[in-house]
């Protein structure tokens, strides 16, 4: 089956680069800081990164000490930027589905992967692959939408609001049902596959890693009083982080 290539879709590409551009974006907030707290020591490290992306945080790790990092993306947009804006001779970017990580012939002491594991639909597979590229001992730290996220349709409004438009609470419906979603986000038709704590979990323990930490950022009350907007996330947080050995 085609693995969806949305980052190459020149609107969705634009949009997205646009966004990420934006000093204020839940990326920024919340993500990044959340991801640099859960990183293990870099210092000598080799360091796979699935869905680089643009390659910044590639040169993130680099500056955190790590000896090499091999970054891959399925995009050819995103790597052509990541050649002009985050090259190094001890980055290799590589274009490949995540899903075909098996193919690479090395090992790493800590994967890596932020917000892109929600967009892949065989996830046990590419953790079984993730095991067995990673030395023993090694981390695997991974971001994704979180699973109150990925459960939305896009068929009905997220929130149900008072007269003033004023978030209560999130609509969370079908939560155990295991499914591709599509929705739209800049453009029509961005696949997203929905799995339950449980799922993500076990899979995780099921292939022998065990969990060191998990996270859900939430807004600090300094970053309420600047961006009150984000009160939102204490009714659903926007991001899941599992941090596994193995």
């Amino acid at each position: 089956m085609a693995k969806q290539n949305i980052y190459d879709n020149e609107v969705f590409f634009s949009e997205y680069r646009k966004l990420r551009k934006r000093e204020v974006n839940a990326n920024n907030l919340f993500e990044l800081p959340t991801l640099f707290s859960l990183l293990p020591d870099l210092t000598g490290k080799r360091i796979l990164d699935l869905g680089c992306g643009n390659g910044e945080r590639c040169t993130d790790y680099l500056k955190r000490g790590a000896a090499r990092v091999t970054g891959i993306d399925i995009s050819e947009k995103m790597l052509a930027a990541a050649q002009i804006e985050n090259s190094d001779p001890d980055i290799t970017y590589l274009k490949m589905p995540m899903e075909d990580i098996g193919s690479i012939d090395d090992t790493f002491d800590v994967v890596l992967s932020s917000l892109a594991l929600h967009y892949v639909e065989d996830f046990s597979g590419v953790v079984k692959n993730v095991y067995r590229l990673l030395c023993p001992g090694g981390i695997f730290l991974f971001s994704q939408e979180h699973p109150f996220t990925t459960c939305y349709s896009g068929t009905a409004d997220r929130w149900t609001r008072d007269e003033n438009g004023k978030k209560l609470y999130a609509n969370i419906a079908d939560y155990c049902v295991e499914r591709r979603n599509d929705s739209k986000w800049f453009v029509e038709g961005v696949q997203r596959y929905h799995r339950t704590f449980s799922t993500i979990v076990n899979t995780l323990a099921d292939t022998g890693f065990r969990i060191l930490k998990m996270a859900e950022p939430c807004p600090t009350e300094e970053i309420l009083h600047k961006y009150p907007e984000y009160c939102d996330l204490y009714h659903k947080p926007d991001f899941l982080f599992v941090k596994a050995v193995k």
